[in-house]
């Protein structure tokens, strides 16, 4: 039997009728996955994907994957729309399938962001798509899949930090590795947010070492003072 290739990391999800050769059993598994049987848009989607693919919607009955769609929106009462979506879901997670394996994609990180992970893919960086699908919100990654640019000054970059990642100008520029310990990413995190902040106002960093924190409290204000003096020159 051929089988659909699925992720190892979708193991909460039933997928034995997206599995299956038989068009009832891939009916019937679509059909209970709309009630609420098993919550998984992503089985839908890969069981509608197999009805298409397979044109499995013969075996059904139906002349054509609309007259079954339509036929399915009837039955459960449930928008066209939305069973068509899911089928684009189906199709992108299968299309892309190594890739979001790779990224250790699931059921739980949103796969209605699946449709529009190839218009992303046609206008951003392949690595910057796979990050941020996984780390954007719905809403965040369709934004970001428009491939619109920043609101921000044309001449300054804009920068950007999401998680353990910095971007600039919507490429990645610095991954901190996440087993540094909370003390260490916290310190390393601060110098790069100063490092961001002089970039994008097109300033400079003279870095200073002091020996504690009481002399760091003093030196900073001690500098305040003189950049208030020196603006004023």
């Amino acid at each position: 039997m051929n089988t659909l290739p699925i992720s190892s990391n979708l193991q909460q999800v039933s997928f034995d009728y997206v599995n299956s050769d038989d068009p009832a059993e891939i009916d019937n598994g679509i059909r209970d996955t709309i009630k609420g049987v098993r919550l998984s848009v992503l089985a839908l989607g890969l069981g509608l994907s197999k009805i298409k693919s397979g044109c499995l919607f013969a075996d059904l009955g139906f002349t054509n994957m609309t007259k079954y769609i339509e036929a399915l929106s009837t039955d459960n009462k449930i928008d066209k729309s939305s069973i068509w979506n899911w089928l684009k879901i189906g199709e992108a997670f299968i299309k892309y399938k190594n890739d979001l394996e790779t990224i250790g994609f699931s059921d739980s990180d949103c796969p209605t962001k699946l449709p529009y992970l190839e218009r992303a893919l046609a206008v951003r960086e392949k690595g910057d798509v796979f990050d941020n699908i996984k780390t954007m919100s719905l809403r965040e990654f369709i934004d970001f899949s428009k491939g619109e640019p920043d609101k921000t000054h044309p001449d300054m970059p804009y920068v950007i930090i999401k998680g353990n990642i910095v971007y600039i100008n919507g490429t990645r520029a610095i991954i901190l590795n996440r087993n540094l310990g909370r003390r260490t990413s916290a310190y390393f995190f601060r110098v790069i947010e100063v490092a961001c902040e002089a970039l994008e106002k097109g300033g400079l960093i003279v870095p200073i070492f002091v020996k504690t924190k009481k002399d760091a409290r003093r030196f900073e204000w001690a500098a305040e003072r003189l950049k208030a003096k020196m603006r004023m020159n």
